[in-house]
Formats: C-alpha cells, structure tokens, sequence
C-alpha cells in the first residue's frame, strides 16, 4: 500500500506538479515536474515488496533465530528452563523487557492450559503471540486514513534526535508525496543547526517540494507559522515540519514543541494533525529511552522507524509499538528514496517468521 492510498482527497483535474525551494533571501528555484501516475498495484509488485521487506529484515531474522535454535537445542518440551531461555532471547533481539514480560506470560498461559508443548511449535506460538501484540497496540489508535481537505493541507509534525534520520525521513516522504500527485510544503524548524536546513534543502530539490527557512538560530515557531501560511496562501496537500532533535534539556524541548503547536493552530486551528517521532532502529535499547523522552514532551502519534536493513535489532518495533501504545507508520529498510516503507505488521510478522502454518 502506497502512501497516499491512505490520504483521500477529491479529485480534481490532474496537472504536472511543479515545486519550488524558497531560500532565507527569499529566492526560488523552480523543481523538475512529475506527474502522477494512477496505476493498480499488481501480484508481482507485491510479491516484490514482501521480498524486499524480507531482505531488510534479514539480520534481525537471523540473529533472533539463531539465538533461539541454540536455546532450544536438544530439548523437546517447552519448561520453565526452555522459557527462560527464550526470554533471554527475546531481551537481547532488542524486544523490551516488558513486551517480553507478556510474551512470556502468554506462553506459560498457553502451557499450563495444554500441558504439552514440544519445543518444535515455539516458532509459530511465538508468531501467533507477537501478532496478537502488534494487534492490539495499532487497533486502539486512531486509523491513519485521512481525508485531506481542499484548502486545508495535513500537517505533521516530525521528531527525532538528530541523527535517528529525521531529515532523510522528510525527504522520503515529500518525494513519495509528490510523486502521488500532491503538493508538498517543508518546513525547516531546525534552526539551530546550519547542516540540518541545508541538508532539508538538498532533499526538498530532489524531493520537488517548497523548503521555507530562515537564517540561523531564528525562531523555530516562527519558521513554522511561516510554512503554515505560505502552504495554505499556495493551495499545499501536506506540509511537514522538521524540529531540534535537542535531548539534553527535556525541559526546554518541550517548551519548544508546545510553542510550535501553538503557533501553527493559529493558522490551522487543529495542527498538527500528526507528530511523528523518528527513531534509529539500530539504536536498540537507547531507542525506548528516546521515545520515553519524547512522549513526555509532546504527544506522539505516530512512529517510523528507520535503519532497519543494517541491524539485529529489529525487534524494537515489537517492543516500542507495545510498549508506548503508539503506531508505527513506516519503516526505513534501505538508503534508496523508495526504501521508507508503509508499515505493515502482517507484513512484517511474515517476514519475521514465515507465513502461518495451515491447519
């Protein structure tokens, strides 16, 4: 599923899409135009996908069952020794202790009611148990299809410490956006770093989307108000508003964060519709401790994930996604500009495990 199929908007006449960066003085570049292309996805492209989502996802499928054939080696029964093992397992792939408290309490559950487990159905009993996890914790949030409104783009605000792949998430998604047809504003809030705005401008050109900035150390909130002004004044789809990825002072970063929620609902009374917090995925552990950070400083909405082709460790999005009760809304399985997935927990249990044994 693409993006945009989640984004329902009236159609209108379809025109090329033309975009434009904006610099701090003021001058703009006109971007390459890209038309939209309407086309059904077919079985293959979906088979393709699933490919792609496996190999992504290859190291953290090899050392989690890697880990767990050698803690279940010669044993035939699931016992206390086994689950012991297994949580072992389960906490060192990166899942959480407390996702792991409650897989394992499920299996015991499960044992005692069947008084027999051989160790051989672990793998589909833990893909079961994962799944109903994952279930409940993107079941009671909100549905991410959005209907976009005529003169009234989609804001998201996006989250992250620098380095997580905020940017490169920005830019990925206002690629795909307007690749969907839809006309893309950012906003470069990140104002307390030179290398962040023009690192957002770099992939706003590629990207064909219009960048509104300020010089250096300005006002973040008032970069934001800016953005949200132009984009409604220019008939914008989606504006996305990058932010500090400062940790060091809590405190501080939630003032900010509150200050640029404010602003913006004074030109959108209910933005942002959306604040996604980015996360490296290769970050294990330290991961949790960003997302704990940040749901205390501002209310998430949404998780993307990133990084995940280049460790173990995914099993954060198990743990995270359970944990903080928050949805994951994409992940990033590759550099490539098309590699920031829409996030699938079917998906991704499958490419985890396997598809579900047959009875």
């Amino acid at each position: 599923m693409g993006f945009f199929d989640l984004f329902k908007k009236k159609k209108t006449e379809e025109k090329p899409v033309q975009s434009e960066v904006m610099s701090a003085e003021g001058a703009v570049e006109e971007q390459p135009q890209v038309e939209e292309h309407d086309e059904e996805v077919t079985e293959q492209e979906r088979e393709a996908e699933r490919k792609e989502l496996e190999t992504g996802l290859e190291k953290t499928k090899e050392g989690f069952f890697g880990r767990l054939k050698r803690a279940i080696a010669g044993r035939t029964t699931v016992d206390a020794d086994v689950l012991d093992d297994l949580e072992e397992v389960l906490i060192t792939s990166d899942v959480g202790v407390d996702t792991t408290v409650k897989i394992i309490r499920r299996i015991e559950e499960r044992v005692a009611r069947d008084k027999y487990m051989n160790t051989s159905e672990l793998h589909s009993i833990l893909r079961e148990e994962i799944a109903a996890l994952m279930e409940e914790s993107h079941r009671s949030t909100r549905d991410f299809g959005i209907e976009v409104k005529e003169g009234m783009p989609y804001v998201m605000m996006v989250v992250g410490v620098n380095g997580a792949g905020k940017t490169t998430t920005i830019g990925k998604l206002a690629a795909q956006l307007n690749k969907a047809g839809r006309k893309v504003y950012i906003g470069a809030a990140d104002t307390f770093r030179a290398a962040a705005i023009d690192q957002l401008a770099v992939w706003a050109e590629r990207a064909g989307a219009t960048m509104i900035r300020q010089e250096m150390g300005s006002d973040p909130a008032s970069v934001a108000y800016d953005t949200l002004r132009s984009a409604v004044a220019n008939g914008a789809d989606v504006v996305l508003i990058d932010t500090a990825g400062r940790l060091h002072n809590k405190v501080g970063l939630m003032k900010e964060l509150t200050k640029i929620r404010n602003v913006m609902s004074k030109v959108i009374p209910d933005a942002p519709h959306e604040v996604m917090l980015v996360l490296d995925g290769s970050t294990g552990q330290n991961a949790f401790e960003q997302a704990k950070q940040f749901t205390e400083a501002t209310q998430v909405t949404s998780l993307t994930i990133t990084k995940l082709d280049g460790t173990a460790k995914g099993g954060v999005v198990i743990g995270i996604s359970d944990k903080f009760n928050i949805p994951v809304r994409y992940i990033g399985i590759g550099e490539g500009i098309d590699q920031l997935k829409m996030f699938d927990r079917h998906e991704f249990v499958r490419a985890l495990f396997g598809e579900a044994n047959k009875k």
